[in-house]
């Protein structure tokens, strides 16, 4: 795997500003990998994609802005 395969444009007006006032509504992309397909999916449906022995990892950090910083 190589860093340029995670190198892809992405609009400005795509990139979520505030997150959803019901968390649990936000869009999950899944990827179907047999049939390279994507469905498009919400946050709620992900224990439908889990299987045994699978890793759910949390990110327990939030995101800041620029300007909060400077």
């Amino acid at each position: 795997m190589k860093v340029e395969d995670f190198d892809f444009n992405l609009p400005e007006e795509l990139i979520a500003q505030t997150p959803l006032e019901k968390r649990d509504a936000s869009r999950l992309m899944v990827l179907d990998v047999p049939n390279q397909q994507f469905q498009h999916r919400t946050f709620t449906d992900i224990v439908d994609q889990l299987n045994p022995g699978d890793t759910l990892v949390f990110k327990g950090e939030r995101c800041h802005s620029v300007e909060e910083f400077v």
